[in-house]
């Protein structure tokens, strides 16, 4: 099945910013993440979004998508090579391999290959991933097992090579076909492919030189991690095969939200609630931020939704790019609640405030409204 359009797969347009893709990616990783999600399609969509992100969000490997697709210009047939290959590693030998189900080349099935890459989701407190910490964590992972040091064999036993394919994990099946005889490849259904017989099995591991065991392990998470982002743990996954190199930890983050904050980015947005008189009068109050609390001066006759900008405020770039900033929008709060003496005080201020000349605001506002009435 070919891959969906990267730029579809995000629901964005291909002149969208990264800002844009970026938000996209955020709201659909959410969406279809498997520990939230669980639909049987959320895995793989999960994926796919995934994958389009990390295209999408770096500025040459667009521009590469945006000229050729999902089609790699450096692949395919690029000519003749040496031994019938054509450009790209891709030969006869694959063809016929693909079309009888064997002939071609096989992977040996006792050479080394690295383990399983492994994926913990941890979920963090807001400020946790904002300024980072360090803990241990436990993940359920295969182990060499002690007792027959990954051989599978019984202590006091080893295994022997496999008498039916003598060792190489793959048997031939010959079969005729209208171009001729063909040798067909398969995988040794009496050692499943390894090469080896163990006629007395290890109690511990049934015979698989391997058991499941909790690991713990010591993470750092940087300063700056935001939801949905991930962290990878070299070495860290399932053990290798055949002596190979093991996998990679990735460590998948959940960060909370916060009674107060809201993160944008690296930025941090609050409301900030004052009184009728502050916002008339003016003062100067003190902010909650990440960082501690900090002293802003508020100007006579700030309005519902003014917004004011604490610079270097917000959350650490967790790749090492400066820092954000936090941003505050006024909210005036009115009153529910009055005494006798304050509301006789509203009142003297509102017939004060009737005999007064309108401000030059007020006064544009009423023009405007006139000029509506009258379809100017």
């Amino acid at each position: 099945m070919s891959k969906r359009d990267y730029y579809e797969v995000l629901g964005v347009s291909k002149s969208a910013s990264k800002d844009e893709i970026k938000k996209a990616y955020r709201k659909l990783s959410k969406q279809y993440h498997p520990d939230i999600n669980k639909a049987e399609d959320a895995a793989e969509k999960f994926k796919e979004v995934k994958e389009a992100y990390e295209v999408l969000s770096d500025d040459q490997k667009r521009s590469h998508y945006d000229q050729f697709g999902h089609t790699d210009p450096n692949q395919g047939f690029g000519g003749f090579g040496g031994g019938g290959d054509f450009g790209g590693g891709f030969g006869f030998e694959d063809i016929f391999s693909s079309i009888f189900g064997g002939g071609g080349r096989r992977r040996d099935p006792n050479a080394p290959r690295q383990g399983a890459d492994l994926q913990y989701t941890m979920t963090l407190k807001f400020e946790d991933a904002v300024f980072g910490k360090e803990t241990d964590i436990e993940i359920p992972r295969e182990e060499t097992c002690d007792t027959c040091d990954g051989s599978g064999a019984k202590p006091g036993t080893k295994a022997s090579t496999c008498s039916h394919c003598n060792g190489s994990g793959q048997l031939n099946v010959e079969q005729n076909t209208p171009f001729g005889r063909i040798v067909n490849r398969r995988v040794c259904n009496h050692c499943n492919g390894t090469g080896k017989s163990i006629p007395h099995k290890c109690s511990t591991c049934s015979g698989t030189g391997k058991v499941k065991k909790r690991k713990k392990i010591h993470v750092k998470i940087p300063a700056g991690v935001d939801d949905g982002q991930q962290l990878r743990v070299a070495g860290q996954g399932e053990p290798g095969v055949n002596g190979g190199p093991p996998g990679d930890l990735y460590v998948v983050f959940q960060v909370r939200g916060h009674e107060f904050f809201e993160r944008d980015g690296d930025d941090i947005y609050c409301e900030m609630p004052l009184t009728f008189a502050q916002a008339a009068l003016g003062d100067e109050v003190e902010v909650p931020t990440l960082h501690g609390k900090v002293k802003l001066k508020i100007p006579a006759g700030t309005q519902t939704g003014t917004k004011f900008r604490l610079r270097g405020k917000g959350v650490q770039n967790v790749r090492g790019y400066g820092q954000g900033d936090q941003h505050i929008q006024i909210r005036v709060i009115t009153p529910t609640k009055l005494t006798e003496k304050q509301k006789q005080l509203l009142r003297e201020f509102s017939d004060l405030s009737g005999h007064e000349a309108p401000d030059e605001q007020h006064d544009s506002f009423f023009a405007k409204v006139k000029r509506a009435f009258k379809g100017e």
